[in-house]
Order: C-alpha cells, then sequence, then structure tokens
C-alpha cells in the first residue's frame, strides 16, 4: 500500500513539473529554440568558409550538435533550479513535502522533468539546424545516449543548486559562474586541439567536454577524444551527483527546517 502511495505521488509529482514547462512551452521551448539558433546563424555565417574542424564537415554542420547539447544542458538545469527556487520562495514546497514522497521519488520527477525539457529542446534546435545544413546522424545510439546522460547531469545539477539557493539571485549566480562558463569553454564553437596548452588542460578538466564531445562523434563520428572515456567520464560524473541529491534529500538539506 505505501509503494501504491509512493508511486502515485511520484506520478502527480512528475505530471506537475512536467506540465510545469509545457504549459509555459513558448516561454521554456520556443524562446531557448530561437536564441540557440541566432547563435548558429551568426557563428556559421561569419566562420564556415573560414574553418574546417572535421574533414569533410562545413563549420555550420560542425556547430548544429555543439548548440542542440549546450541547449539541453543549459534547460535542463533551468528546469529543475527554477521549479525549486521558486517553490521554496512562493511557500508551496510544503505542499511537496508533505505527502509520503521518499527521496527517490522526489529525485526520480524532478530529474525526468529536466532531461525531458532538455531533450525537447534540443529536438527543437536540431530540427531547424537541418533545415539550414545538412547534419548526418552516423552513430544515433551514442547521441541519445550522451543526451540523457548530459541532461541527467545538468538536471542533478540544477536540483543541487535549487536546494541550496534560498532566492533567485542566487540561483543565477550559480547558473553565470559555474554553468555557463563550463558549458561555453567545452568545445561548442571550436575542437579543443586548436588551443594553447594551458586552454587545452582545462577543457580536458571539464566533464562537459566529455558531453559535447561524445555527443558530437555521433554525428561525425569524429571526437577529440575516445568517445567510451567520454562516455565513462560522464557516466561516472551523473552517478556522482545523483548521490549527492539522494544525501541532500535524504537529510532534508536546507528543505525540512
Amino acid at each position: 500500500m505505501a509503494m501504491s502511495m509512493n508511486m502515485s505521488g511520484f506520478s502527480t509529482l512528475l505530471y506537475k513539473e512536467l506540465l510545469r514547462f509545457w504549459k509555459v512551452a513558448f516561454q521554456t521551448i520556443a524562446a531557448p529554440v530561437l536564441t540557440t539558433v541566432l547563435y548558429l546563424l551568426v557563428f556559421s555565417h561569419v566562420l564556415t568558409n573560414r574553418l574546417e574542424v572535421f574533414p569533410g564537415v562545413s563549420y555550420t554542420a560542425f556547430l548544429v550538435p555543439g548548440l542542440v547539447m549546450m541547449s539541453m544542458l543549459q534547460n535542463a538545469f533551468a528546469n529543475s533550479s527554477s521549479s525549486l527556487v521558486q517553490s521554496k520562495i512562493t511557500g508551496n514546497i510544503v505542499f511537496i513535502l508533505l505527502p509520503p514522497l521518499g527521496p527517490w521519488e522526489f529525485f526520480g520527477a524532478y530529474l525526468i522533468a529536466s532531461i525531458s525539457r532538455g531533450m525537447v529542446v534540443g529536438l527543437g534546435v536540431y530540427i531547424v539546424g537541418l533545415i539550414i545544413t545538412s547534419v548526418p546522424l552516423v552513430k544515433p545510439l551514442w547521441a541519445i545516449a550522451f543526451s540523457i546522460i548530459g541532461s541527467g547531469i545538468l538536471g542533478n545539477l540544477g536540483i543541487i543548486a535549487g536546494i541550496w539557493a534560498d532566492k533567485f539571485d542566487q540561483m543565477a549566480a550559480f547558473q553565470s559562474f559555474i554553468i555557463m562558463p563550463l558549458t561555453f569553454l567545452s568545445g561548442v564553437f571550436y575542437s579543443i586541439h586548436s588551443l594553447p596548452p594551458f586552454w587545452l588542460f582545462l577543457s580536458h578538466a571539464n566533464p562537459i567536454f566529455y558531453l559535447i564531445d561524445g555527443f558530437r562523434y555521433g554525428f561525425f563520428r569524429h571526437a577529440d577524444v575516445n568517445p567510451w572515456l567520454s562516455l565513462t567520464i560522464a557516466t561516472i560524473s551523473f552517478l556522482a551527483l545523483s548521490f549527492v541529491v539522494l544525501a541532500m534529500l535524504q537529510r532534508g538539506y536546507k528543505l525540512r527546517h
């Protein structure tokens, strides 16, 4: 009976989180797609005839997978972090904490909703990218695996930021000083082999680089590092962050006073 109640609570919370971003799709889906496509148009117009990162791959085509993954990561983070911070500020977090929901149900609902929003936005960017240029998808299973794991990693970071932050300023700082630099310095717009040694070293220390590089491998079968290494690092990062989130939820950190 308890399991039935937990599953009912989990499905209700998941439905709430999915509906939360779907009801304002113009803001949560269409706007990020438009912003990312503007990056594609500007950078491709300036650099498409000057750079060829992979043999036989135009710079515009090279950009598309990186921008797709970037949009997925940013929106997966935004979904869980903004939902939690908003609930804490408005006080309706109590209606989520009162039902008999365990850490796994809470964690699963927010994580799946974040992955869903990230995947929907990423799919939108990819479809528009196909209209602009031809982008092969040579190994779709690799691309799908990295998109799910990547959205899961940033969804976890969003939960951590949402639990830690007490106001929107703190959440914005987390995103501006951690998520944005890691995302933009991860090889979205370039191959890391074009970087000086110091920045090349920093790129290898950036876990988001492995998400971008592994995801791009699924399209072109070219990568800056071994895709199995990228998959291993991404999986370990996801599991480690999931453990941290579950530990925070188990303790009720900044949720149960």
